[in-house]
């Protein structure tokens, strides 16, 4: 590592093709389902024990 300073830097442009960035957006909108899925699952999991430690509140 070097002793010199931190330097800031500002990003003031991307240049990036039109049609590369909707290949980019749908990829990522694909990919964040499973994502979506799985997380649904841990919170189902944790919302479960939850429910059986404290009740599920419906009588």
């Amino acid at each position: 590592m070097s002793n010199e300073p931190n330097t800031r830097v500002t990003v003031v442009d991307i240049q990036m093709p039109f049609w590369s960035m909707v290949v980019f957006m749908v990829k990522a909108a694909i990919a964040s389902i499973p994502a979506v899925f799985i997380l649904t699952v841990i919170a189902s999991v944790f919302m479960a024990i939850l429910s059986a430690l404290f009740g599920s509140g419906l009588r």
